[in-house]
């Protein structure tokens, strides 16, 4: 067994490292897994690089595998595409996804992986997690046949969102985002597009996932009477302030959260965080959703990429990391 791997880690906010890693033998029921590919979700793991993680979500906004404590030092992440190197032997040489940081290789418990279908290419598979969310989300907001309806915000979470709210029938379905170049990520995923302005009203449920102020307040006014907004954004330690006033009760207007951390009430009983995953990676044989991934790197790069996404000079939806073990060039 090759025992050596690297992680990334978080010194401190703004300064992540590459630091060496001695793996344990994998025991009875665990596998090591060689990765291939990680992603980086742009919206939580660029605010956990600048140390905005609230002291009172410290402990709700762990990662499975995550080592240290926020806002650091720090290992954090929860995209891993790999190879099952060593383990039970249905599963060695199988491509799996792990909810673990960004890491050349790890040990972890059987049930912590789940095999990426053959339908599925590795590199598209580290968008599972997203598209895991954009389940939940939708589970939750439970759209309807001939529902008008607007998702507000086109990052990583809105575009999965708007991707799988695409196969719904009969419904009049939007991307709205600020930023004019999003129109062709979301005529990629075969969505509608709308500048907050050009946006069309009257909607029934409106999906809001644009982690502003500005978003939220749009996504209201978008709403017809007793319309939802389903708010996936986390602001971190920023305060939000609503127009709560004005014709929000009159409207009968509604603003519910979701979070990936629970699985929705509304999902089929029996549902658990193993069947949701695997119904993420099945939703990501569409080629379509290769449109979210926007940019990749070496994983040696990645203490230089980091900064650059959580400034925004690399705009990204999710930004792929390649290991070199991919053996991509």
């Amino acid at each position: 067994m090759n025992r050596s791997a690297r992680a990334f880690w978080l010194r401190s906010p703004g300064h992540g490292e590459l630091r060496d890693v001695t793996l344990a033998e994998p025991a009875e029921g665990e596998v090591l897994v060689r990765a291939l590919y990680s992603g980086v979700s742009r919206g939580t793991e660029t605010l956990v690089f600048r140390g905005q993680v609230p002291p009172g979500q410290h402990a709700v906004m762990r990662a499975p595998f995550q080592e240290g404590d926020f806002p650091g030092p720090v290992k954090y992440g929860y995209l891993s595409v790999g190879t099952v190197e060593q383990g039970p032997a249905d599963l060695i040489g199988r491509t799996v996804f792990c909810l673990y940081p960004h890491q050349s290789r790890y040990v972890v418990p059987v049930n912590a992986v789940t095999v990426v279908p053959d339908s599925v290419p590795a590199a598209r598979a580290v968008l599972a997690g997203t598209v895991e969310t954009a389940v939940n989300a939708l589970w939750d907001a439970s759209p309807l046949i001939g529902d008008r309806i607007a998702v507000v915000g086109g990052g990583m979470v809105g575009c999965s969102v708007a991707a799988l709210l695409a196969r719904f029938p009969g419904i009049r379905l939007q991307l709205v985002d600020a930023d004019p170049a999003r129109a062709k990520t979301a005529e990629a995923l075969g969505v509608d597009f709308a500048t907050p302005d050009g946006a069309l009203g009257d909607c029934d449920l409106v999906v809001h996932a644009s982690a502003s102020e500005a978003g939220l307040t749009r996504a209201l006014e978008l709403l017809a009477p007793d319309g939802t907004v389903v708010e996936l954004s986390w602001y971190g330690d920023r305060r939000v302030s609503l127009p709560l006033g004005e014709a929000f009760h009159s409207r009968r207007l509604t603003v519910r959260s979701s979070q990936v951390g629970t699985v929705s009430p509304a999902a089929r009983p029996g549902r658990g965080y193993a069947d949701r995953m695997a119904l993420a990676l099945d939703l990501l044989a569409d080629p379509a959703l290769d449109a979210l991934i926007t940019g990749e790197s070496g994983f040696e790069q990645l203490p230089d990429v980091m900064p650059r996404l959580a400034t925004g000079d690399i705009p990204a939806l999710c930004h792929r990391i390649r290991y070199a073990e991919a053996g991509l060039t």
